[in-house]
């Protein structure tokens, strides 16, 4: 078997799982953008992204495009919409096995494919609806196509140099100008250092007015029809507030991506990670593989060779990423345009069989042992505990934390692990498997690829296991069902759109917001087209409530006590799950 199709084939075991497992179905988070993409479809508008009626003008299109365009084969489903990520992901880990091999040779390709295929990070960024694994994908081919324009030995220069600009003008349309920002800076600096960047030769390979107008061809129709159908046209004020409307080319250039930057951006719907946990984080995504960064500093970077010349791309990539990020807004998952550069240092790291190696390998059976003895510490802590309705009753509440992508980890209990018993046996085999793996690595090279594989693969297959139970919790399906199931009214969902848009999609219907002009749908509610019976306030919710038209209520546990103060002993229970609740008026 190939090298690139056994990474493929792992590639495959970690991601395709989230299309055809029960973690496909959408959570509060994800039926967000999936919405948006059925809301497209039916609509016919796939310029101007809408929720509720409301213009979203926050985000570039292509990701909705593709799940659109997978629910017009596929229909409308919830692991249609996934499809597009998991393809991105597997896509992402050939290319860079391809890459590694052109630069390292075949057994480098393999190891960078497998340390980027089995690596945490990627795997949890991926069971999310965002576009950052396909961005990955598209600054990937554009580095990738800088060096082959520029290789001596490349018989397709001017191919490789469209590539290039193809793939950043495709990854505009995919989380705007960071899709250019960052493999532009990261060739200038690779130039910069190799002597390059004042060279003729280097411009005239890198077909800078053909891939402009390439670049252009791609990127620009949908930019220029969204700021036509979305006016003012233009608007340069620099500062953000509530219940202002400058159309879309104000709020997705100035507001989403200068304001963002220098965290003045309103609504401020996002939270940043500390600056420090954003480095040391990658410790944790790229783990077992990390155990090996000190190699990677023991490999050569300023020789005239291929494999160096790779290598210093890579560090010139990733830095210029992780430098960004310190003096700008992050997220734990900001950094994923530079996990393929990490996967090619590790590979090529991996591959030289360095003796510093050995010292990584005797790291890892330390910490998968210690790992196995806490869930076996764990399992016998709650061997006795019983585990009532969903989990939601054994998790905390924290939403002040809601908006780091991982904020809801901090929601974990001792109690809740009673409801986690099987996944929590399974990841203690993958890490056992890891430890023995390790304890004896082959005498023919120092690094137990096998086990390691074996460990990750199995620990995601835990993760996904967690991921059914967790699902009452982080998503409203069981009252999208029950809210299918009864008779017909009118839907009110309490606080903002997020907080139950699984019902949304799973529904595929419209709804007042009480209290919900908020974050994400605040700015477009403003704007001269936008429905005006959309947001209620707590007295209209007090009339309509009277009404003897048939309303239902969404709205979650916290909120209970307040929505009985003010409609009343008029309440039927219809549905709990998850901590939230169903009422009804009749």
């Amino acid at each position: 078997m190939s090298h690139h199709l056994l990474v493929v084939l792992i590639a495959l075991l970690v991601f395709a799982g989230c299309m055809v497992s029960p973690p496909s179905l959408m959570d509060d988070v994800d039926a967000v953008q999936a919405q948006i993409a059925h809301n497209m479809l039916q609509s016919g508008d796939w310029v101007t992204a809408r929720l509720d009626g409301i213009a979203y003008l926050e985000k570039s299109p292509l990701k909705y495009w593709m799940m659109a365009v997978s629910f017009m084969i596929f229909g409308v489903h919830d692991w249609a919409a996934r499809i597009p990520i998991a393809l991105a992901s597997v896509l992402l880990c050939w290319v860079a096995a391809r890459f590694s091999s052109w630069a390292f040779g075949p057994r480098a390709g393999l190891y960078s494919g497998l340390v980027l295929a089995t690596s945490v990070g990627l795997f949890l960024f991926t069971r999310i609806l965002i576009p950052d694994v396909i961005l990955t994908l598209m600054i990937t081919l554009a580095l990738w196509g800088l060096l082959r324009a520029l290789d001596n030995d490349e018989p397709h220069p001017t191919r490789w140099a469209l590539i290039l600009w193809a793939a950043m003008a495709t990854g505009l349309l995919l989380k705007g100008l960071i899709a250019a920002v960052f493999p532009v800076a990261a060739a200038l600096l690779y130039l910069g250092l190799t002597r390059q960047l004042f060279v003729r030769r280097t411009w005239t390979r890198l077909k800078p007015f053909p891939g402009v107008l390439l670049f252009l061809l791609i990127a620009a129709p949908w930019h220029v029809l969204a700021t036509v159908r979305n006016p003012p046209i233009f608007d340069f004020t620099m500062h953000s507030e509530s219940g202002s409307y400058h159309g879309f080319f104000w709020f997705y250039f100035i507001n989403e991506h200068v304001l963002r930057f220098l965290n003045l951006r309103y609504p401020r719907d996002y939270n940043t990670v500390p600056r420090l946990y954003f480095w040391l984080f990658h410790l944790l995504w790229f783990f077992p593989w990390s155990v090996y960064f000190p190699a990677a500093l023991r490999l050569h970077y300023r020789k005239p060779d291929r494999a160096s010349r790779t290598r210093l791309l890579a560090l010139c990539w990733c830095g210029f990423i992780l430098l960004f990020f310190t003096f700008s807004t992050t997220q734990e998952y900001y950094s994923m345009p530079c996990y393929p550069a990490l996967a090619l240092l590790l590979g090529s790291a991996i591959d030289s069989q360095d003796r510093v190696l050995r010292f990584g390998t005797k790291a890892i059976p330390v910490v998968a042992t210690v790992a196995a003895l806490v869930i076996a510490a764990i399992l016998w802590m709650v061997r006795g505990m019983s585990s009532p309705r969903d989990i939601a009753v054994a998790l905390n509440q924290n939403p002040e934390v809601y908006t780091l992508s991982l904020g809801h980890m901090t929601d974990l209990t001792l109690k809740a692990f009673a409801y986690l018993h099987l996944p929590l046996a399974v990841a203690g085999v993958a890490f056992a498997i890891g430890a023995i793996g390790a304890w004896r690595p082959s005498t023919s090279h120092p690094i137990p690829l096998a086990a390691l594989v074996a460990m990750m693969v199995l620990f995601f297959h835990a993760a996904r296991l967690a991921l059914v139970v967790f699902d009452p919790y982080m998503s409203s399906r069981p009252l999208a069902q029950a809210l299918l199931d009864s008779p017909p009214g009118k839907l009110i969902v309490d606080d903002q759109y997020y907080t139950f848009s699984s019902v949304f999609f799973y529904t595929n219907r419209r709804a007042l917001l009480l209290n919900g002009r908020v974050n994400n749908l605040e700015y477009g509610s403003y704007a001269p087209d936008a429905p005006r019976d959309v947001f209620i306030d707590d007295a209209t919710l007090q009339r309509l409530w009277m009404e003897r038209d048939r309303y239902y209520l969404l709205a979650e546990g916290p909120r209970m006590p307040q929505i009985t103060r003010l409609l009343g002993n008029r309440l039927s229970y219809v549905k709990e799950a998850g901590g939230k609740f169903l009422i009804a008026n009749h």
